[in-house]
C-alpha cells in the first residue's frame, strides 16, 4: 500500500468544497484551485461535494475529475441536505493531515490556502479562520446581518472572531474529525472546535473576497433568523452538550422549589388559618410549577440517556450519498522539487 494512503505526511492537505447549483462555476473553480496550489510542495487532494444539485453540477464535476486525475474526488448526495451535511461528508472523506475549506462560488481565492497553512502551523493553531475584511457583498442583505450575527455569536460563546461566516478555513484534521456537524451548524464550526480544544488555539487572518461572477447566491436575509436559533443550540451544546441533565434539571429544580414554597404557604393558610384555598389562583400556579418541574426533570434524565446512547452508538450521518468516485482509486497531487545546476525546476506527478 502507498505510504501516502496509510500514513499521510504531516502537511498533506485535503481541500473540501461543497457545491449546490454551481454548474457554471465548476470549470473555473477547478482551474483556480490547481493554479493556486501548483506550488504547494506537499501531497494534496480535492474533495467536491455536490449537495443534490439539479442543474448538471454533478455531470460537470465528474467530467472535470476525468480531465484532471484521481486526486479529485466527487461525492454526490441523493438530494439537497444542506451545506453542513456537505461539509461533514467532506471531513469524513478527507485523508490529509490538514483540511482546508472554501465555497464553490469563486468568492474565495484558493491561492490563499498555502499561506493559511503556513500561518496556522507557524502560530501553532488548530483552526485558522478567514476574515473577509473588505467583503464584496450587498450592505443591507449580507454585510449588516453578518456583523450582527458575528457580534452575537462572540458575546454568547466567548469565541471572539470577526467573521464566522467565511468558509475559507484551515484545520488540523485530527481536531475537526472529532466534531460531528448537524442541522445548519457549519457557520458555528469555530464554536464546536472550541469545545474540543483551547479557544486560544483558534485564530483568524485577513483574506481576500470577490464579488460573485457566475451563478446565484443561496444566502438571504432570512438566514439571520436561523442564526439566532442555531446560536441558542450552539450555546446549549457548548455548555451542556455532555451534561444536558444539568440544564433541564436546573430549570426543573427551580420550578419545583417555587411550586413547593407556594404549596407550603397555601398549606399554612389552609390548616393554620383555616381558610379555603380551592379557588385561589396561587393554588393553580403552584400546581403548574410542580408539573413543569417534573417534566423538566424527566426531560433531563431522558436527555442524559440519549446523550450516552449517542456517544456509544458510533458515527452515523444524516446525509445519503448516491454516487461518488471510487475511494480506493483516490490519489494525491504532488509537486516534487529538486535543485538543478542551472537553478530550480519542478515537476508534477500523481501518486
Amino acid at each position: 500500500m502507498d505510504i501516502l494512503q496509510s500514513q499521510p505526511p504531516p502537511r498533506s492537505l485535503s481541500v473540501v468544497i461543497p457545491l449546490y447549483q454551481e454548474r457554471d462555476n465548476v470549470e473555473p473553480l477547478l482551474a483556480r484551485v490547481h493554479k493556486g496550489l501548483e506550488r504547494y510542495p506537499h501531497p494534496w487532494e480535492l474533495i467536491l461535494i455536490d449537495d443534490g444539485s439539479r442543474d448538471g453540477t454533478d455531470r460537470a464535476l465528474f467530467e472535470q475529475t476525468a480531465r484532471y486525475g484521481s486526486h479529485i474526488r466527487v461525492i454526490r448526495f441523493r438530494r439537497n441536505f444542506g451545506q453542513t451535511a456537505a461539509m461533514q461528508a467532506g471531513f469524513d472523506a478527507a485523508r490529509g493531515a490538514l483540511i482546508a475549506t472554501l465555497d464553490g462560488d469563486l468568492q474565495n481565492d484558493p491561492a490563499e490556502i498555502p499561506r493559511l497553512v503556513d500561518e496556522m502551523l507557524a502560530r501553532d493553531l488548530e483552526l485558522l479562520q478567514g476574515w473577509r475584511r473588505d467583503r464584496q457583498d450587498a450592505l443591507l442583505l449580507r454585510k449588516i446581518p453578518s456583523r450582527i450575527a458575528n457580534g452575537l455569536i462572540a458575546q454568547v460563546t466567548g469565541v471572539r472572531l470577526h467573521d464566522y461566516g467565511c468558509s475559507l478555513k484551515v484545520y488540523r484534521a485530527e481536531v475537526i474529525k472529532e466534531i460531528r456537524l448537524f442541522g445548519e451548524m457549519h457557520r458555528f464550526i469555530p464554536v464546536w472546535v472550541a469545545g474540543v480544544t483551547a479557544p486560544d488555539r483558534i485564530g483568524e487572518t485577513e483574506v481576500g473576497h470577490r464579488a460573485r461572477e457566475l451563478g446565484k447566491s443561496k444566502y438571504g436575509l432570512s438566514r439571520t433568523f436561523r442564526v439566532l436559533l442555531d446560536l441558542l443550540v450552539a450555546f446549549f451544546f457548548l455548555r451542556f452538550g455532555a451534561r444536558p441533565g444539568h440544564f433541564f434539571g436546573g430549570i426543573g429544580l427551580s420550578f419545583g422549589l417555587l411550586g413547593g414554597l407556594m404549596m407550603a404557604w397555601l398549606a399554612w393558610v389552609k390548616f393554620g388559618l383555616g381558610e379555603d384555598i380551592g379557588d385561589r389562583p396561587l393554588f393553580f400556579v403552584a400546581i403548574l410549577f410542580l408539573v413543569a418541574s417534573i417534566q423538566f426533570l424527566t426531560t433531563g434524565v431522558l436527555a442524559e440517556i440519549m446523550t450516552r446512547t449517542l456517544f456509544a452508538s458510533g458515527e452515523r450521518t444524516h446525509h445519503r450519498i448516491c454516487r461518488q468516485t471510487d475511494p480506493a482509486a483516490a490519489g494525491w497531487k504532488v509537486e516534487q522539487r529538486r535543485d538543478l545546476d542551472d537553478g530550480q525546476a519542478s515537476s508534477e506527478d500523481r501518486v
